[in-house]
């Protein structure tokens, strides 16, 4: 089979006809001929070797999410068919051949099947997204009906899936963003507040009377954190954030007796445990797709497994508007 490997950080992938034709799966795994595989900041970090919490392992085919098709499955598969369409964030990480490559070898418990409403290309932008947004929302901060949220970035990959399901879950959402996004983040069911325009005071005072929102979910990290332990509500506010690294002063979040999350998706990849949280969380989102609750936006450029540097480019640059997605096969 081909895939695209990463032999030194920092420096082009190359593609390879890797000496195995096919990988076979062993107890527990589905062998997936991938058709279309995601794009996310992560895998440009990795590239660069400026992620070393994720354990990357030189050489390395990266690709976190992946969508394809089932083409065999190991003893003990249960959940799955070949010829079934499956998606999931699965690899790419800590030595795990990812989904820049025709076939790979997954656990089935990270997996899901694919809703008939969605593309595989769709469903291959998916899952990072949604897991984080849905380990922040739900399983940190319990979000729930009548919950005030702002969630910062908005319309970024976990940022629309944080929007959208804290809307699913009947809350009041806000998000922040750029002047730019604003049509993007209205039409997911948010307020939108200018991040540019509006200091977190302003925003707090005008939209909630000084009290703070009931959860802050921080998708931006940086000062954007900081400003997030500002917004949250008087006794009992929760801040959320998946990019909760670096150093930061608490002093204003203990001032409002607030709680903090940080939000870890790599964690049962990393460590081998929970595998079949993440598959679960990805059948909750086939149940709001299913409803019409979730969509996932992608940019409409179209990449294959020859240009996927250039998907990486796009992605780094900031051009993109929406996810971005390399498609390997039909």
């Amino acid at each position: 089979m081909q895939a695209l490997v990463l032999n030194a950080f920092a420096a082009p992938m190359t593609i390879a006809s890797l000496p195995v034709p096919r990988p076979g799966p062993g107890p527990g795994q589905v062998l997936v001929r991938i058709a279309a595989s995601g794009v996310n900041p992560l895998d440009t970090k990795i590239a660069a070797g400026a992620a070393p919490h994720a354990r990357p392992r030189l050489p390395a085919i990266l690709g976190v999410d992946l969508a394809g098709t089932v083409a065999a499955v190991g003893d003990g598969v249960t959940q799955f068919a070949i010829g079934e369409r499956v998606y999931g964030m699965a690899g790419g990480i800590a030595g795990i051949p990812g989904s820049l490559a025709e076939y790979g070898v997954f656990e089935a418990a990270l997996l899901a099947p694919v809703p008939a409403a969605l593309s595989l290309r769709k469903a291959a932008a998916l899952p990072l997204v949604f897991i984080t947004a849905w380990e922040g929302l739900v399983e940190r901060a319990h979000v729930k009906a009548g919950d005030m949220v702002l969630v910062h970035g908005g319309a970024g990959g976990v940022g629309h899936m944080a929007v959208q399901l804290a809307v699913s879950m009947g809350a009041k959402v806000f998000a922040t963003g750029s002047a730019a996004s604003r049509g993007a983040i209205e039409a997911l069911g948010a307020r939108f507040i200018d991040y540019g325009a509006s200091e977190v005071d302003d925003y707090v005072a005008e939209h909630t009377g000084g009290a703070g929102f009931d959860i802050v979910y921080d998708t931006v990290g940086g000062a954007t954190l900081e400003a997030s332990f500002k917004a949250a509500r008087i006794h009992g506010g929760h801040v959320v954030s998946c990019l909760g690294w670096g150093t930061f002063s608490l002093s204003p979040l203990t001032a409002r007796a607030a709680s903090y999350s940080g939000v870890f998706t790599l964690l049962p990849l990393l460590s081998g445990k929970g595998h079949a949280r993440h598959g679960a969380i990805l059948r909750e989102a086939n149940r709001l797709i299913e409803a019409g609750q979730l969509q996932v936006r992608l940019d409409p450029r179209r990449y294959t497994l020859g240009t996927a540097e250039e998907a990486h480019a796009a992605q780094m640059d900031g051009s993109a508007r929406g996810k971005l997605v390399v498609e390997l096969g039909d």
